[in-house]
């Protein structure tokens, strides 16, 4: 609704909002849909209906209660996508305890924030994914799990942390214990067998809606990712009303190439299928366009999820022509801009005639945003659609803080049943982000139309978004001040056709010395995330600062742009 020719929209809904919690609605999808695929998991050769989903869910369940984890607990899992992923999702929201998502590109560093920040009582990883060995990180941080008994962890820099929980996603049950501290997925099963089942769904019962369910990692505004603590009552509507805005039913097989770990793959696929019936259909472990393909065609997937970048290795796979992609009709694309070429082949080439466009943050749980499928093709483009339902959004002056009139830039905010509870043990930095009337400022600037459609023009904060990776400038610039060369450091984004933006930063050294562009990538490699290392370095002797000493990136980006252009 649309008043007084102000940048304000309230939508309401024709159905009410969901009132239960992840495992009460959950339980009602499995009576409707026994038998329906629930999940297919391609690389590890697995399938479960939703009937075996939710034995193994209790199982799970039971075994996190008889290792002693309770309500208000938090656990994180440390793994790429796979069903122990999805089945820990499950499973500790059915026990109120909260799932700490953790990027499996985490280098030890990272990993010590993450555990430390969110206060983590248990951790489950895979040994390792790719060039990363998660046993030898957790080890040099843990040294103790070399000597240590699996249920007798002690550590003085992570104190609330008793449990380590290793899983080969390969053969979980046969999981090999690398040092005694590690604890096992088969003993987890074990310890199942001595929980019953009336205990366990006298605690589910015992659980609330705005009870804290999981947290994930954002930047807010500044810094270092904050701890977003999100309720079921937050990410159960939110994927409810998504699937909704899809017409999504229990008949729907969703390809989920997207990260379990970000907002985008545990609520917008995994809880979105799960709150309606449909399949989740993982392709592989990680991103992998030849593999995506592959599940689209043999499972025969009616939507598939991804950012820009994800859309693009699809079509440009030089096997892409092989496969039949008929039965794709649906899915999201979001994370960064999506060009109208990249549009117009996802929906002719790809069938996905009803592709939508998403925006939202994890503040909000993620979604405020979507087009629809009636939308026409200059709205998919141009605009990111208007809020889902039960949902307010206003544009507001920067300055003032006044809503602006509509067609006019201003600072994009929400409210509703979405916002996040707030940042984990950081009141302050909770403050900041929603002011005392429950409006979340998301730091976007955008402008909106009399029928409340919203275009975003630009973001207030520092973070980059590289093909959908969110990418706090402050982390990486205290990285690499830490060489002992450096003197000064800029990191900002700039734009790039392929990942919609790419990492600059400006380094200024210490007097006398040199260093060179491959030097400073060799001291990122290994120590933090391959996606924050730097595209572009650039040496300097001064910074553009304003007259009161802070450093202008707006102009550092203009001037990178004007010479990078210059060079073709």
């Amino acid at each position: 609704m649309i008043t007084n020719n102000k940048s304000y929209f309230h939508r309401g809904g024709e159905e009410p909002l969901l009132g239960s919690t992840i495992p009460e609605h959950f339980a009602s999808v499995v009576e409707r849909f026994p038998d329906n695929d629930a999940v297919v998991s391609i690389p590890q050769g697995r399938r479960l209906t939703y009937t075996e989903l939710a034995s193994e869910i209790d199982r799970i369940a039971r075994g996190l209660l008889g290792m002693g984890f309770c309500k208000g607990d938090r656990v994180g899992v440390w793994s790429t996508n796979n069903i122990e992923w999805l089945l820990l999702q499950m499973a500790t929201a059915q026990i109120g305890v909260t799932l700490v998502n953790i990027n499996p590109a985490y280098k030890s560093k990272e990993l010590a924030y993450a555990l430390q920040r969110s206060e983590i009582h248990g951790l489950f990883l895979i040994p390792a994914f790719r060039s990363s060995d998660y046993i030898a990180m957790l080890l040099e941080l843990l040294p103790e799990l070399k000597t240590t008994k699996p249920d007798a962890l002690s550590n003085t820099d992570f104190p609330q942390l008793r449990r380590i929980m290793l899983y080969d996603p390969a053969k979980p049950e046969e999981t090999q214990r690398p040092d005694p501290g590690f604890g096992l997925w088969q003993e987890l099963l074990q310890l199942a067998d001595g929980v019953p089942q009336e205990r366990l769904d006298e605690i589910t019962a015992s659980l609330d809606r705005d009870d804290a369910i999981n947290i994930q990692y954002t930047s807010g505004t500044t810094g270092f990712p904050k701890a977003v603590v999100l309720t079921h009552h937050n990410i159960l509507n939110n994927a409810w009303f998504t699937a909704e805005a899809m017409h999504f039913t229990d008949q729907d097989r969703l390809c989920i190439p997207v990260p379990f770990y970000h907002c985008f793959g545990m609520v917008l696929a995994n809880l979105l299928c799960f709150a309606s019936g449909a399949c989740a259909v993982i392709p592989s472990e990680h991103f992998d366009p030849l593999a995506t393909l592959q599940a689209v065609e043999a499972e025969r997937c009616t939507a598939i999820h991804g950012v820009p970048t994800m859309f693009i290795a699809e079509l440009e796979h030089p096997r892409f022509k092989e496969f039949d992609l008929s039965s794709l009709r649906t899915g999201i694309m979001a994370g960064a801009p999506c060009p109208p070429e990249l549009m117009t082949r996802v929906m002719e080439q790809m069938h996905c005639r009803e592709i939508l466009i998403a925006y939202g943050e994890t503040e909000a749980s993620p979604i405020t945003h979507l087009t629809t499928r009636d939308d026409s093709f200059e709205r998919r483009i141009e605009t990111v659609g208007h809020n889902l339902p039960h949902q307010e959004v206003k544009v507001v002056d920067t300055e003032s803080g006044q809503t602006v009139a509509l067609g006019e830039i201003g600072e994009v905010c929400f409210r509703g049943y979405h916002i996040m509870q707030g940042y984990f043990a950081d009141p302050e930095a909770t403050a900041k982000a929603i002011d005392p009337q429950g409006w979340l400022h998301s730091g976007d600037l955008g402008t909106m139309d009399a029928d409340g459609y919203l275009r975003i023009t630009g973001r207030l904060k520092e973070m980059i978004i590289r093909g959908g990776e969110n990418i706090y400038p402050r982390e990486i610039e205290d990285f690499i001040f830490t060489h002992p060369k450096v003197a000064e450091v800029a990191v900002f984004g700039i734009p790039d056709e392929y990942y919609g933006e790419e990492i600059m930063a400006w380094i200024q050294l210490h007097a006398s010395e040199s260093c060179s562009e491959q030097e400073i990538r060799d001291f990122c490699q290994g120590k933090i995330a391959h996606f924050k290392i730097p595209k572009y370095f650039w040496f300097v002797d001064e910074f553009p600062l304003t007259v009161t000493g802070k450093l202008q990136k707006f102009r550092m980006r203009e001037m990178a742009l004007e010479r990078l252009h210059s060079k073709g």
